[in-house]
């Protein structure tokens, strides 16, 4: 399993705006440290037609798919094996990393046409945008590096040394650190942005994956994935750099999302089929949310209200009642589902089948799947342009 899919938690990538979109993109954009005309022009994208963009690994393609009417209205060549993708948040510009051929490649959102790659080297396998969109920092797990790109030029700065074989990276709501974690050294790398240096290495469970940051940016949640010695998320305390108590979790905790209103931390555990609720007010995780084996993605509507979980081995996606914890029926979707993200409005959610050639569409009020939407071959991962 890729591990760019694993680190997709990162998952600042996903927007999940409503009807008031061009409102809260407006407070985010300001409070991320965007200039006022930024913050305009961040709320005129956020009211623009939603886009849903698709990596396929196995094409080489990045596939548009326009929101309202479930259909393809662009292919772009990527790359050899495009596998994750950020966007800014001013929507203008999606990066897609391919690990295989070392490059992160812009994608004007405007045309849907690809720009010139940017060399990266070192398998870009994660994506993390800064809120005031200024710098796209990109995990490079195999030379133990991450590399910043400057999102106004499209060049890459000097490569920042981390830890071994990073996978997942997410950046604080103020944008001052990046959280990376480094997957063979048991540790999470803490970057400071203004002076793009790396901190001390702060220790946590075995096997660090995904990662997730409070909205309030005071805790960074780690899902531990090794299997033998894990099982564990470790919340970090962003004022201090400091691990606090491993919170067990069930067998493989592969991917974590922290729900709307930053009061829980969802885990899946893909080796359990289950689901974690992590209560962050007290660091205690909850009873297990039985879901299907191979428990892999997982998405929230923008009111919070239910949480939809992917699971790659029954071919399933299950909708979790947040307030209850309690998983409805669980809806058939393509073979292999992986990632899965719910359009603005909150009415679509849509489901990456990685074993075929599709996405399948999910209607939130009926949570019944549509006909499945033809895209590249081998799709992965993908994300929403509001």
């Amino acid at each position: 399993m890729s591990p760019a899919v694993i680190s997709k938690h990162t998952m600042s990538a996903r927007v999940l705006l409503t009807g008031t979109a061009a409102a809260l993109a407006l407070a985010t954009a300001l409070a991320g440290g965007a200039t006022a005309a930024t913050a305009r022009a961040w709320a005129q994208a956020a009211a623009a037609p939603a886009v849903v963009y698709v990596a396929s690994s196995n094409s080489g393609t990045v596939t548009a798919i326009m929101v309202s009417t479930r259909k393809p209205v662009a292919s772009i060549n990527i790359g050899v094996h495009p596998d994750f993708i950020a966007i800014t948040p001013n929507g203008e510009t999606a990066y897609v990393a391919d690990a295989t051929g070392n490059t992160v490649t812009p994608i004007n959102t405007a045309t849907n046409t690809a720009l010139p790659a940017i060399p990266i080297g070192g398998d870009p396998v994660a994506i993390a945008i800064t809120p005031n969109g200024k710098t796209a920092f990109v995990a490079n797990a195999g030379s133990d590096k991450v590399t910043p790109i400057n999102t106004a030029t499209n060049k890459a700065g000097r490569a920042i040394k981390v830890g071994s074989a990073p996978v997942g990276i997410a950046i604080t709501p103020d944008g001052t650190t990046a959280y990376v974690t480094d997957t063979n050294a048991n540790e999470v790398t803490p970057i400071d942005i203004a002076t793009r240096t790396a901190r001390p290495p702060i220790h946590v469970g075995p096997g660090p994956l995904a990662i997730a940051i409070t909205p309030d940016g005071k805790t960074a949640y780690v899902a531990n994935y090794n299997a033998d010695a894990g099982n564990t998320v470790t919340p970090i305390d962003t004022a201090t750099n400091t691990a606090g108590p491993a919170i067990p979790v069930g067998t493989g905790p592969f991917h974590i999302v922290m729900s709307p209103d930053g009061a829980t931390a969802y885990v899946t555990n893909n080796g359990s089929g289950t689901v974690t609720p992590i209560d962050t007010a007290t660091g205690t995780a909850g009873a297990p949310i039985t879901v299907g084996a191979g428990a892999y993605d997982i998405a929230f509507t923008p009111d919070g209200a239910t949480a939809y979980v992917t699971s790659f081995t029954t071919n399933t996606v299950t909708p979790i009642d947040v307030a209850t914890g309690t998983p409805g029926p669980a809806i058939h979707v393509g073979p292999g589902p992986r990632s899965i993200a719910i359009a603005p409005g909150g009415r679509t959610a849509f489901v990456a089948a990685s074993f075929g050639h599709a996405v399948t569409p999910i209607t939130i009020a009926t949570n019944r799947a549509g006909a499945g939407i033809r895209v590249g071959s081998g799709p992965v991962f993908l994300t929403v342009k509001p």
